[in-house]
């Protein structure tokens, strides 16, 4: 299956509160959009790695995604090498996605910058013509492949964005899908210790960040973006 947009995520919910919003209006487009999880989450203060599958899963069929899946790399302790690599460009060579969202490059959470390296790394690698990977299902050499654009969404810091996407209209989806990690955010109810993304503040925030981007440009919410390279448009026009 070709993807128009791959959405990367170190842990599952970083790609809904990134892009969460982004990826609906896209898909109501008629867009094709996958996301990857490169690990469980399984350090995570609450919650396990089987509950976040789950809430994964429910968040997937908010959002409406083609697919999702999850690397498997050890959380809080891959690194940006050879062997994890080779293992994103094999998901890259199968996918051949237009567009690639990834991490912040510089967070909070260690795990975050690192995927967002391990990921702007493996888009660049996936595109050279010697390096070889085949296909998981026949042993077939796969082609290379490069996005066309990696974007970085923004995180736990106020990272200045250098493009913003209008999502008037899609931030009930969003939360839906980031509230569907349900051992994760704010309940007044659970009895689960509390972490930096626990409070109410913080499901206030995902909100009011958007308004906040929104109000800048002119609209009802938006989501940012970080770029690698110079954006470019064909006309002055398209921008709004």
């Amino acid at each position: 299956m070709k993807l128009d947009i791959l959405a990367i995520g170190a842990h599952p919910d970083d790609v809904e509160l990134g892009c969460g919003a982004t990826l609906a209006k896209e898909i109501s487009k008629g867009k094709k959009v996958g996301i990857i999880d490169l690990t469980r989450g399984e350090l995570g203060t609450r919650g396990t790695a089987e509950t976040r599958d789950e809430e994964s899963e429910n968040a997937a069929k908010i959002l409406g995604v083609a697919l999702r899946t999850n690397m498997e790399f050890a959380d809080g302790f891959f690194v940006n090498d050879k062997a994890h690599q080779l293992e994103l460009i094999k998901m890259i060579r199968k996918y051949k996605p237009e567009v690639v969202f990834c991490n912040a490059i510089e967070d909070r959470h260690i795990d975050h910058s690192k995927g967002s390296k391990l990921v702007s790394d493996a888009c660049f690698l996936s595109g050279l013509l010697k390096i070889d990977t085949k296909h998981e299902d026949d042993e077939s050499w796969q082609e290379p492949w490069r996005p066309k654009q990696v974007y970085h969404y923004i995180q736990w810091k106020n990272i200045e964005p250098d493009v913003v996407v209008d999502v008037t209209g899609f931030m009930d989806t969003k939360m839906k899908a980031v509230l569907a990690y349900k051992t994760q955010f704010y309940d007044p109810k659970s009895s689960l210790p509390e972490t930096p993304i626990s409070s109410k503040n913080f499901t206030d925030s995902v909100d009011y960040r958007a308004r906040d981007l929104g109000r800048i440009i002119g609209v009802e919410h938006a989501e940012g973006f970080t770029v690698e390279r110079y954006l470019a448009v064909d006309s002055i026009f398209n921008l709004i």
